[in-house]
């Protein structure tokens, strides 16, 4: 009998889809990431069900969304309780680790009952105020504080290493969080690398999105790319480790993020809003039984990833979950994400394969408030003929069967996710 696949989760934070070479990046710092996506399973059409750190991650340890768990912004812990894909991945047999920023507790350092199952733990709570790019402290399962050497991207790609190279009598689920590509929160700033920056920054040819509208991008976008190209390097590390140790052919390998990055163009920061910079990410699977497949068409949602990590295990989805495995997911048709999104404000996102939509409660707090009784329509993208995202059409009269085809689309949704009916007032 086969065994089962180990399992490795390689978890950046705020990375946008169009930073690696499969999305069109005209520098190509991604050779890792193509190379590994375009043999195993790419998934260009990735989406976050919520583009802040917090609410993401519940939804990728639980397969809930955020209004589920109750986990709809930042600095609220998992429940007491909560299944995760630790939970899952040890009742199938398999030890399971963190290592990296969680971003799920309550204090620093993490107790033990606030780790969400994980057996194996190497870990700060929120990653970015206990370390800085070359100065990294993490809390062990203890909760010691354990100094390591090195760019913070590299020290925790050597504790993977480390991690996987350990004899085991068992196979193992890896979940391997990063910072970067995230800001350095009190610095805002974005800290590559020494030498990166300056470097990309001679060669610099902004998105689109971010050339038209500005924001912080001419700052803060050539850091940005060289934390990513690190990274990149540093997945290239640890699929060497696992090619050295005979177990790259049984270890299944996602990639992907939490949420993008817009450089201040669509609000006063860097995500919290519905547009592609701030809500598609790339991912991708490589593995047994993943292998070969090609671009994985459909729709996906990061709620889709935990059921789809379990499935390609050969792992019973639990019902409970409230995404779809990808491996059974059609790839044709027209299908829809759906997007929450809090903090900023408190608003509904649908995307298409042709529109973007999003309804707002502006009279809300995003902070306060995890969802509305009533939303105002706020945004209308035609992606197909601005793909970009710099003509709203919402207030256009000439739209006004397509945005009612779509109100009704995310009414849908938003039942699907288990959130009180809400009433939708046109623009």
């Amino acid at each position: 009998m086969k065994p089962s696949p180990n399992v490795i989760v390689f978890f950046t934070d705020q990375q946008r889809w169009d930073t690696v070479g499969l999305h069109g990046h005209p520098l190509k710092l991604t050779p890792n990431f193509d190379r590994l996506a375009e043999a195993g399973m790419f998934v260009p059409n990735s989406f976050t069900c919520q583009p802040v750190c917090g609410p993401a991650r519940s939804a990728l340890q639980t397969g809930l969304y955020p209004t589920t768990t109750g986990c709809y912004r930042n600095d609220i812990p998992l429940p007491q309780g909560q299944k995760t894909l630790a939970h899952h991945f040890a009742e199938g047999g398999y030890e399971t680790s963190y290592i990296g920023k969680w971003h799920l507790a309550s204090k620093e350092p993490v107790p033990q009952d606030q780790r969400g199952g994980y057996q194996k733990w190497l870990a700060s709570n929120i990653l970015e105020f206990t370390s800085y790019a070359y100065d990294t402290t993490m809390f062990d399962a203890q909760e010691k504080p354990v100094k390591l050497p090195g760019y913070r991207v590299d020290a925790l790609t050597d504790a993977a290493i480390r991690y996987v190279s350990e004899p085991k009598d068992k196979p193992y689920f890896l979940f391997l969080s990063f910072i970067e590509p995230h800001h350095q929160n009190e610095f805002d700033d974005y800290p590559a690398p020494v030498g990166y920056e300056e470097r990309i920054r001679r060669q610099m040819v902004l998105p689109p999105d971010l050339a038209a509208l500005g924001g912080s991008s001419e700052l803060h976008y050539p850091g940005y790319m060289g934390m990513i190209q690190r990274l990149d390097e540093a997945l290239g590390r640890l699929v060497d480790a696992l090619i050295s140790l005979g177990q790259l052919d049984n270890t299944i390998i996602l990639f992907t993020s939490d949420h993008g990055c817009h450089f201040k163009t669509r609000n006063g920061e860097y995500k919290r809003s519905c547009h592609e910079a701030s809500i598609r990410v790339p991912t991708f699977l490589h593995g047994p039984g993943l292998m070969g497949r090609g671009p994985h068409q459909g729709l996906v949602s990061l709620i889709d990833l935990p059921p789809t990590l379990l499935d390609a295990a050969g792992l019973p989805v639990p019902a409970e979950m409230q995404g779809q495995s990808i491996l059974r997911k059609p790839q044709t048709g027209e299908d829809s994400v759906f997007v929450q999104i809090s903090e900023s404000h408190v608003a509904r996102a649908l995307r298409t394969r042709k529109w973007k939509y999003e309804v707002a409660a502006p009279e809300l707090s995003g902070w306060n408030d995890m969802n509305g009784a009533t939303y105002v329509e706020a945004f209308l993208y035609d992606l197909e003929a601005d793909p970009f995202e710099l003509d709203n059409l919402c207030a256009s009269g000439k739209y006004r069967s397509v945005r009612e085809s779509l109100r009704n689309e995310l009414l849908r949704r938003i039942a699907d996710a288990g959130e009180p009916p809400p009433t939708i007032m046109p623009a």
